[in-house]
């Protein structure tokens, strides 16, 4: 394995101990290190003189190993974070200063980063190239098992890019950017810069996937050196894709982004087409779990956004929305093109003025307390429709009531497989 960095001769400060803060000390640990502190602010916050003697020592260390949850302006140790900025690294870094990645993929953007991760890998797959998944996408990329000449293929948060200073992709790609994570970022135009750190690096021997003219502009404004490649349109028709999946409008762009990536790898059309037909998609994103007569069911839980939502009503008919949740900031519920579409409209959780402000004046609706209830009240009423859609898209993060969106997806399957269990 060619090493880029000599970790032996470093010392090294860790901060956060959650999965990614684990996988690092572990791996600092493999690579023998010449010294590693470490602080999370949760396990040690009534530990002042370990806090003090981790803050002391910032200000001695090679290399600050930050975890992406993290926000500097929110830490307790700002002031020394600001200080030493210029020796923050990620996760990613230590993945790419570590390994000689000849051919790796990294995809960013605000929707659609998972599943154009593992579309990209599957079509792989299907053509007999070797890769593999990493990153945000599932277990900590340090985690992974590094074989050489095999594709890298990233899934990037604005979390990690932040912070980011040696990520080198050989194919980058922002997918889209909207408005999210302002309260972790501050400004949009900061969240902006942290995504196209994916580019920073590059070289005219590498390349870079966008599809959007104000991004555009933004790339050719920093004059980054990967060879742009801008999506325009999607290169394929509806009529070519055979499977009912991919052919919802949100996964429009991630097929797009998917075919010219897939092209950097000589894969033919035809076989990119055949690849399509077996993918089955990824958990809580438009998921359809469930068909009973002429009512189908919807977990979208991952929509923790309108933007997110906002795919899954121009994609489905007849549709009983379930959201709600902790909102994100700035956000916005703008449903006029969608109200046709909706028979009715549940919300649940902590924060249902938000969400009822914004919405009633356009869709019938009801508020209650919690997932068990809505689900129990749905099931009564679908004798008095023919057809429906089931939607579970919140529109918001799940904070306010489950610990993150994939337990939030599984409560709302299995309760809807009770009900439908009584009910049918």
């Amino acid at each position: 394995m060619s090493e880029l960095f000599n970790f032996k001769d470093k010392s090294f400060a860790v901060y956060g101990l959650g999965l990614t803060g684990k996988s690092v000390i572990k791996f600092l640990k493999k690579n023998k290190v010449k010294k590693t502190i470490i602080w999370d602010d949760h396990l040690f916050n009534l530990n002042i003189k370990l806090r003090k003697k981790f803050k002391d020592n910032l200000d001695l260390v090679d290399h600050i190993i930050i975890s992406p949850g993290i926000n500097i302006n929110n830490s307790i140790l700002k002031k020394k974070l600001l200080k030493n900025k210029k020796k923050l690294l990620t996760d990613l870094d230590l993945f790419f200063l570590k390994n000689n990645l000849k051919r790796s993929i990294v995809i960013t953007g605000t929707n659609g980063k998972s599943t154009t991760c593992s579309l990209i890998h599957h079509i792989f797959i299907k053509n007999k190239i070797k890769s593999q998944l990493a990153g945000n996408i599932g277990k900590p990329i340090l985690d992974i098992k590094f074989i050489k000449n095999e594709i890298y293929i990233i899934e990037a948060s604005s979390f990690q890019l932040e912070n980011s200073k040696f990520v080198r992709p050989y194919c980058a790609a922002i997918l889209n950017i909207t408005k999210d994570h302002l309260d972790w970022h501050g400004t949009e135009k900061n969240y902006i810069k942290s995504k196209f750190k994916i580019f920073k690096n590059q070289k005219n021997s590498d390349f870079a996937f966008i599809n959007d003219t104000k991004l555009k502009k933004i790339f050719r404004k920093n004059k980054f050196l990967g060879k742009l490649n801008f999506i325009e349109k999607n290169p394929l028709k509806i009529n070519q894709i055979q499977n009912n999946y991919l052919k919802l409008q949100s996964n429009k762009d991630n097929i797009a982004f998917a075919f010219h990536i897939s092209k950097k790898f000589k894969i033919k059309k035809l076989n990119f087409l055949n690849s399509l037909k077996s993918f089955k998609g990824l958990n809580h994103r438009q998921e359809l779990f469930l068909k009973i007569k002429n009512h189908i069911f919807i977990n979208d839980s991952k929509a923790t956004s309108f933007e997110a939502t906002r795919y899954a009503l121009k994609s489905n008919d007849n549709i009983i929305w379930i959201l709600g949740g902790k909102p994100k900031e700035n956000d916005k519920i703008r449903i006029n093109k969608f109200k046709k579409k909706i028979i009715m409209a549940y919300i649940i959780g902590k924060h249902p003025n938000f969400f009822s402000k914004q919405i009633n004046k356009n869709i019938k609706y009801e508020i209650y307390k919690n997932l068990k209830i809505v689900i129990k009240k749905i099931f009564q009423s679908l004798k008095y429709h023919k057809k429906t859609t089931i939607l579970f898209s919140p529109a918001s993060a799940s904070y306010d009531q489950f610990k993150n969106f994939v337990q939030r997806g599984e409560k709302f399957k299995k309760l809807i497989k009770y009900y439908a269990k009584k009910s049918f």
